[in-house]
């Protein structure tokens, strides 16, 4: 099992993801994203911003 953060991932927390596999990081990831958002956390959305700005970059 792997254990990563937030903040690991490309966000700005210290909240925990335990895992065992990538679809389960990614769909950890989305929820706790989703939850941040509807919080209107203003450091994850700013971090939200620049992950979509470099999923955009080809490079």
């Amino acid at each position: 099992m792997k254990t990563m953060t937030c903040k690991q991932l490309g966000g700005t927390c210290e909240q925990k993801f335990s895992i065992n596999t990538f679809e389960e990081i990614s769909l950890l990831r989305k929820q706790h994203g989703k939850e941040m958002f509807q919080k209107k956390d203003a450091e994850h959305l700013v971090a939200m911003q620049k992950m979509q700005i470099l999923a955009q970059d080809p490079n």
